[in-house]
């Protein structure tokens, strides 16, 4: 068995080992990979395009439920669009990437993998923790591989992030948020993922709880939610909340918060927070001002989806002899949203080709669910969730 590296990093670090399991070669390492795509909208067609321009994928139809005036790509057009998901297994496809609604998730996932198709899902992996596991058992048991779409965990500048916040306890104080300010188009979809999900918390909390474990090796052992309802376009009657912020113990004394709040009301001020201290010091994502006004006059806000990974510098501050030791790190260069897409479907390809483990990615991604249910949980109940 050997230590896979990812893009020149020895992933033992971040506590993703993925082993070489002989037993899963069902391919040839060269065969071009047939692909159907559920769902074309803001991950689905990225993800698409990342199919279209890798020669180790072939797609061999599209699936999505069209709205008027929604247009596809150009690259995308030549492809079939089918009319339903049975009729893309049909197509007896060796990849299904499901990027649909999360309510969704778990059926599409386990039917593909049982038609003996590998699968990409978007994050989060379903809407319960008992589905996640039925997913996760389904790929155990018919040798395929299930890959989440978990993308910062392929983007070097936050690999970097979590390898200089590990130098600085246990334990940490990790300090994160993400809140966009949408409207129009951009609100309607989170609107339509908060029919599924209920909290913005259960969506996207998912990513940055999952950097939390992956910068601690602690238990998580307490979770605490809290959220609200700030529009009256979401129904009083369903349990949708349009803010949520959570808050995890763990058992060395870590603590770690999350906050999110998607709508028109929200604040462009301190949306993007990233930001771990600990004994040794403190490191943090930061955008210099010169981006931050070059990116107004484009355009880019809380709303735009490359605001959500992009880190310009991370600032290392380092406690030596008392004192404070600042430095800057520059990210220049680092990969947008597309490309960062790009290689989530290139781990996919590797992980089917050479037949890697992807027991411990699938773990991570049923425990990072786990907790933001509970956060959403203790919010429901007002009370503080144990964890197992």
């Amino acid at each position: 068995m050997a230590t896979v590296l990812w893009h020149g990093v020895d992933v033992l670090d971040y506590k993703n080992a993925y082993i070489f399991d002989i037993s899963s070669l069902s391919e040839t390492t060269d065969k071009t990979l047939t692909v159907v795509v559920i769902g074309l909208g803001q991950m689905g067609h990225s993800h698409a395009l990342a199919y279209h321009r890798n020669p180790g994928f072939q797609i061999i139809g599209l699936i999505d439920r069209l709205r008027p005036g929604k247009t596809f790509p150009d690259e995308l057009k030549e492809y079939s669009l089918l009319s339903s998901f049975e009729e893309g297994l049909a197509l007896k496809p060796d990849v299904v990437s499901i990027n649909i609604h999360t309510a969704s998730h778990a059926d599409y996932a386990v039917a593909a993998m049982e038609s003996g198709a590998h699968v990409f899902v978007e994050k989060p992996l379903a809407v319960t923790v008992a589905d996640a596991e039925r997913v996760v058992n389904t790929a155990q048991q018919t040798n395929r591989k299930l890959v989440i779409g978990y993308i910062l965990r392929h983007h070097p500048s936050w690999i970097e992030f979590i390898q200089q916040a590990r130098h600085l306890g246990p334990p940490f104080v990790m300090r994160m948020n993400l809140n966009q300010r949408s409207s129009g188009d951009a609100w309607a979809i989170h609107q339509r993922i908060l029919h599924d999900v209920k909290n913005p918390i259960i969506d996207c909390g998912v990513h940055y709880v999952d950097v939390m474990l992956q910068i601690t090796d602690s238990k998580p052992v307490q979770v605490r939610g809290m959220g609200l309802r700030l529009s009256d376009d979401l129904p009083s009657d369903q349990g949708q909340v349009n803010y949520g912020h959570l808050q995890i113990l763990f058992s060395d004394g870590s603590v770690g918060w999350y906050e999110v709040g998607w709508g028109p009301m929200m604040s462009e001020t301190a949306y993007f927070v990233k930001d771990i201290i600990g004994p040794r010091g403190s490191v943090s994502i930061v955008m210099d001002e010169g981006k931050k006004s070059a990116d107004n006059e484009k355009g880019y806000s809380s709303a735009n989806i490359n605001s959500h990974t992009r880190t310009s510098n991370i600032r290392v501050s380092a406690v030596v002899d008392g004192h404070t030791q600042d430095k800057m790190l520059s990210m220049h260069g680092e990969p947008d949203h597309y490309e960062l897409c790009a290689r989530e479907q290139q781990f996919l390809l590797d992980a089917i080709r050479e037949g890697w483990d992807l027991s411990k990615h699938m773990q991570d991604a049923v425990k990072s669910l786990g907790i933001v249910l509970a956060a959403d949980r203790s919010m429901r109940e007002n009370r503080a969730i144990d964890l197992e």
